[in-house]
């Protein structure tokens, strides 16, 4: 019989930069949840992938010097490196870039057009960079963005704009006819009551003020807007083509049954993106899961506040599935997670390395010691009348599979885990209860305490099977060393699968070493300091109230007298090469350059731009200098000339550089 299929996604990562811990428990997340339908019988394709367009790209790899299309490769590799390091199973990861999906996105937006769903406008509003995010004057906190709280800027820009009121009362409609589509329930609260019920005002599209984008084909000065880009991967990663030759994957998999998202782009994917599917006639998505976020104990992590995680690094502490767990584990269903280096050692060492990792170790030893390695267990004629605790224990493991599925079903992963440990935990109690060490001393026991030891083994396959969706490679290295193979969905109900006289591993591994505290923290606090000894970084400038507006992303021109071009012939302008560099004592700006500009001549030249550039980092750098500006004294610095630098409407500095390679010394006319 076919299996049924199921289609799950996460969202597409921004390439801006190495994503933290908050953004990789997503992946984590739908990960366990894939392997999971996997196991109890469903046809999976998982997807996942990176965000590559927009603005914010465009700027970063200018900074690096880079191209955007070279910035967006080595981030999203960086990014993939990071999900194969969890160990996570998703079938197909996409990028925005793909040319398949630009050519979908393009044909998306013209037929959008073409139906009068789309048109030209002008947008006037305020517009928040980091979020690249339009906002109109009431959505705003205290006049700063309600996403990531930077201050916006007022701006006005030529843009298509997609008519989402065409589709308002149609959503209501299907939302209020379908209560599981958003989850969880306050998600769903928070949609209709804040942007569904006071009414949609069209949403921009389209962008002119930067290049780094799918272009709009019949009117190439436009960019496709990052969420008809972004958010259309979920059906071109499916080879959906909206001439009608899509790939037989679209059919299959089409609708999804479960869009795995931050609670932060929720109105994108339940406002936005069903509104689009609507206008292409296709199907909604069966449901949208906003799950809560990861946070540190001292609140979201940012790299200002010195606090982010990676998990490359919690990795080489703890361990691949250690960390699976924590994020899984500790993240509740509703409300933000908290995550701390005390919590996860405590967990480490009370969870993983007593709970788990004892139960499994001292059990493999029982049976070596006492039967050589052999779990006989009792023969049919020598089974002796159930106690009351045995009785107890297969309850708690044949029910174990029941209650994980409830909560898998409800996309209650901690809760699952959970009951996956009770199941550990009622291991260890058995042992207690029935001290086989006391049995031993009797060989009348050897029946009773091989009963015991079986039951034991018994009660681990099945925890190890139903933690594999979890914790994939501890689930495997319990089973080997038990000499088992994983459990078929349908057979973890049963008690007594388990064949007699089989054989343990001789020596058992240890899964997880007790950590010491003392020694793990002092270790912690090197490697990663706290926010109070990490420098922040520059914050942006705050905006002026009552500004004109401005294009983006150029800011509103300061105005100086015009002059003649005779006045701008007396700037020497030259390409100068960085030799050398240094920090200017005492100061928090300045750093000093020496900058070769021809013929061996160097200048020295102190600049303000300590917060952007480090010195180490300005060697062997190609900047434009004025070369013949007067000297002058900073911070008691002889300065014999000016690098020239853009700076941006958050008080961002670049340096100029030339667009192609160029000799030291060479005009600049």
């Amino acid at each position: 019989m076919a299996k049924k299929p199921y289609y799950i996604t996460t969202a597409i990562a921004y390439t801006s930069g190495k994503p933290h811990i908050g953004n990789t428990y997503e992946i984590v997340l739908a990960d366990s949840i894939a392997r999971y339908k996997r196991f109890v019988g469903y046809d999976v394709r998982f997807q996942t992938g990176t965000d590559e367009h927009g603005q914010k790209i465009e700027t970063k790899a200018f900074e690096s010097l880079s191209t955007p299309q070279e910035f967006v490769d080595e981030v999203s590799g960086e990014i993939k490196r990071i999900w194969d390091l969890m160990d996570t199973s998703y079938d197909k990861f996409i990028r925005t870039t793909d040319k398949y999906h630009e050519a979908q996105v393009q044909k998306i937006f013209k037929k959008l057009y073409d139906k009068g769903d789309i048109y030209k406008g002008k947008y006037e509003g305020m517009y928040c960079t980091p979020c690249e995010s339009f906002f109109t004057s009431s959505q705003l906190q205290d006049g700063c963005c309600p996403d990531c709280g930077r201050p916006c800027q007022p701006a006005s820009e030529e843009a298509y704009f997609f008519k989402l009121s065409n589709y308002a009362d149609r959503l209501i409609k299907y939302i209020n006819e379908n209560p599981s589509f958003i989850q969880p329930e306050s998600r769903k609260n928070e949609m209709m009551n804040n942007f569904l019920l006071p009414g949609l005002q069209d949403l921009c599209v389209s962008r002119t003020s930067f290049k780094w984008g799918i272009p709009v084909d019949f009117d190439p000065k436009h960019v496709i807007y990052v969420w008809i880009d972004a958010l259309s991967n979920y059906i071109t990663g499916l080879g959906y083509d909206l001439d009608g030759n899509s790939d037989p994957n679209f059919e299959k998999y089409w609708p999804a049954d479960l869009h795995l998202i931050g609670k932060d782009i929720l109105r994108f994917h339940t406002i936005y993106w069903p509104c689009m599917l609507m206008a292409l006639d296709l199907p909604l998505p069966k449901q949208i899961f906003g799950h809560p976020w990861l946070i540190q104990s001292d609140g979201k992590m940012s790299k200002s506040k010195g606090n982010v995680l990676y998990a490359d690094d919690l990795v080489d502490l703890f361990g691949v599935d250690a960390v699976r767990y924590f994020v899984l584990h500790e993240m509740p269903f509703e409300n933000d997670g908290v995550i701390s280096w005390e919590l996860m050692i405590e967990r480490f060492n009370s969870d993983l390395a007593n709970t788990l990792g004892n139960l499994v170790n001292r059990t493999i030893s029982m049976i070596n010691k006492y039967f050589g390695g052999t779990v006989f267990g009792p023969s049919e004629s020598e089974i002796p009348e159930e106690e009351e605790l045995d009785e107890d224990l297969k309850k708690v493991v044949t029910e174990a599979r029941l209650k994980v599925n409830d909560a898998m079903d409800k996309l209650r992963v901690a809760d699952a885990i959970t009951e996956i440990f009770n199941v550990f935990k009622r291991c260890n109690k058995y042992i207690d209860e029935t001290m086989p060490w006391a049995l031993a001393k009797d060989e009348e026991n050897a029946v009773r305490l091989s009963t015991v030891l079986y039951n034991l083994v018994e009660s681990i396959i099945v925890g190890a099977t139903l933690l594999e969706p979890f914790m994939p490679s501890t689930s495997a290295k319990i089973l080997k060393q038990l000499g088992s193979e994983k459990r078929k969905v349908t057979e973890l109900s049963r008690f007594g699968m388990y064949p007699r006289e089989s054989k343990v591993a001789e020596s058992p591994e240890m899964l997880f070493a007790r950590i010491d505290v003392k020694k793990m923290l002092d270790d912690i606090a090197v490697k990663f300091p706290s926010k109070e000894e990490v420098k922040e970084e520059p914050k942006p400038k705050k905006q002026k109230k009552e500004t004109a507006p401005v294009e983006i992303p150029t800011v509103e021109d300061a105005v100086k007298t015009q002059i003649s071009i005779e006045e701008f012939d007396k700037m020497q302008l030259q390409i100068g090469e960085v030799v050398e560099c240094e920090e200017v004592p005492n100061s928090k700006k300045l750093i000093c350059s020496q900058v070769l500009i021809s013929g061996g001549r160097k200048l020295q030249i102190v600049s303000g731009i300590k917060n952007f550039y480090k010195p180490e980092d300005m060697v062997g750098k190609k900047v434009v200098v004025i070369t013949n500006l007067k000297p002058a004294k900073l911070a008691g610095i002889l300065s014999e000339g000016m690098l020239l630098c853009a700076e941006d409407f958050e008080g961002n500095l670049a340096l100029l550089t030339a667009e192609k390679p160029m000799p030291a010394g060479a005009m600049i006319s």
